[in-house]
């Protein structure tokens, strides 16, 4: 490109990238938390009776964790792993694992969208069931599809724990 082309010539045009928060992440954008990069790779957005509340799946090359985003009164933030406790129906209303008890907060039945790895559960029904221990400190999340009962434990994160970048 010549110097009169590059000073009269028509200006790059960059696209406007839209600022990510944890209420907008996008499949492939990267999450920085404690000390460790996970890429978006899918995402679950849940509706219970016109309440709704996200599910994104994050994986780095050692491992796979859910950072659940709830806008409520305030942003309620929680990083969830897949647990080993195995629970069939009915689901107790108190739980016992590994010395914690876990106590039933809410339940429900909830209608899931899902993009990217969550895309299979597109249309799904999911029943769910949220407890906490005690101090409210750690959580358990069982969730029923179809005949399958999963089970995770979590607990609660600051938003500024978390560093975004966004995908494009």
């Amino acid at each position: 490109m010549s110097f009169f082309q590059k000073l009269f010539g028509k200006k790059e045009v960059r696209p406007n990238i839209e600022e990510r928060t944890v209420l907008n992440l996008q499949i492939n954008d990267i999450v920085a938390y404690d000390l460790e990069d996970y890429q978006v790779v899918g995402k679950l957005t849940y509706s219970d009776h016109g309440f709704s509340w996200h599910a994104y799946q994050l994986q780095s090359p050692d491992r796979v964790i859910w950072l659940s985003v709830e806008m409520d009164d305030e942003l309620y933030l929680g990083i969830y792993e897949k647990s080993k406790l195995k629970l069939s129906e009915p689901i107790p209303k108190e739980i016992n694992d590994e010395g914690t008890t876990y106590y039933l907060d809410e339940h429900g039945v909830a209608q899931v969208t899902g993009i990217g790895r969550g895309q299979n559960v597109n249309g799904a029904t999911c029943k769910y069931f949220d407890f906490c221990d005690e101090e409210q400190e750690a959580f358990l999340s069982v969730e029923i599809w179809g005949s399958e009962v999963e089970v995770s434990k979590g607990y609660a994160i600051e938003e500024y724990e978390l560093k975004i970048i966004a995908s494009n």
